[in-house]
């Protein structure tokens, strides 16, 4: 497991706990102080971010690899929208679902307006913006983070870096070396093509409404592999099968999960069939993968 590696902000400890801060007059009369002006809502899965010190941690740690655009997913009240404007200018697009956010941000950031859209992330066509997408940050609706990390994996060849905002139990998972209880599809999927480091934790009370978990902020930087050494579309085929019956043998969860290999007669010849999945590393999944080819022909 990644090392947590927290940000300059003194305010949280190396467990994301809040320190003790003397505070002003002001800010125990509750001037001053942040206030949410969009409703946040369920459904949406929305947890806006209300501590500007870890918002522009975010930013400062998205390097801008690349010269297409940066993406920002869920902007919300914009609290780290408004450092990325100021350092990507036009390179920035942002996709929000949510009416009555884009509304607030298109008063509040009104040269944004025309990169400012009200789309469906999952949906969104990002190869139809200017240089297609070569970054991403936000801060992910807790319900939709799997689907949306499962998209920077189909988008690998033009997405250079990301930094994510996600539950730990999620960042936790997307980390996990091999032999982790945590590891699964994403994590072999994603450290095929991405080095990723923890930025820092924050607890439920650095967000409004507060969640009942942990967060943490993950960076994603794209490695030098451009293809595996394998057919990739099987590579993912193998890695979700692997992963069906967590608590069993690869011997029964490739059985189970890749109908194109039972009853083949060199099943049983597959390499780490007594293993469980989240014990191999990617490079055991490359050559786990080219044995299966070798199974099912083509």
């Amino acid at each position: 497991m990644a090392k947590w590696q927290l940000g300059d902000d003194p305010k949280w400890n190396d467990k994301g706990r809040k320190q003790s801060v003397q505070k002003s007059k002001a800010q125990r009369e509750g001037k001053g102080t942040r206030r949410t002006e969009v409703r946040a809502k369920k459904q949406l899965g929305q947890h806006f971010l209300s501590d500007e010190t870890a918002a522009q941690t975010i930013v400062d740690r998205l390097e801008g690899l690349g010269e297409g655009s940066i993406v920002e997913i869920g902007p919300g009240m914009g609290v780290i929208t408004h450092g990325l404007l100021a350092r990507f200018g036009e390179r920035l697009h942002c996709l929000e679902l949510d009416r009555e956010s884009v509304d607030y941000l298109r008063g509040r950031l009104p040269e944004l307006s025309p990169r400012l859209h009200e789309a469906d992330c999952l949906s969104f066509d990002l190869n139809a913006l200017p240089g297609g997408v070569s970054g991403m940050a936000g801060n992910l609706p807790y319900n939709i983070s799997s689907q949306i990390l499962f998209q920077v994996y189909d988008h690998r060849q033009s997405v250079q870096e990301c930094v994510f905002m996600l539950q730990r139990e999620v960042a936790e998972r997307i980390a996990a070396t091999p032999g982790g209880r945590e590891r699964g599809i994403l994590s072999v999927l994603l450290q095929a093509y991405y080095d990723i480091s923890f930025v820092l934790t924050l607890p439920p009370e650095a967000f409004t409404p507060p969640p009942k978990v942990h967060s943490s902020v993950i960076y994603m930087r794209r490695n030098t592999v451009e293809r595996l050494a394998c057919d990739e579309s099987l590579f993912k085929q193998v890695v979700k099968a692997s992963f069906s019956q967590r608590r069993k043998t690869l011997k029964n969860s490739l059985y189970a999960g890749l109908p194109a290999v039972q009853r083949k007669p060199g099943f049983d010849g597959l390499p780490y069939l007594g293993q469980r999945a989240e014990t191999l590393s990617v490079e055991q999944f490359v050559e786990l993968t080219n044995a299966v080819k070798g199974v099912i022909g083509g």
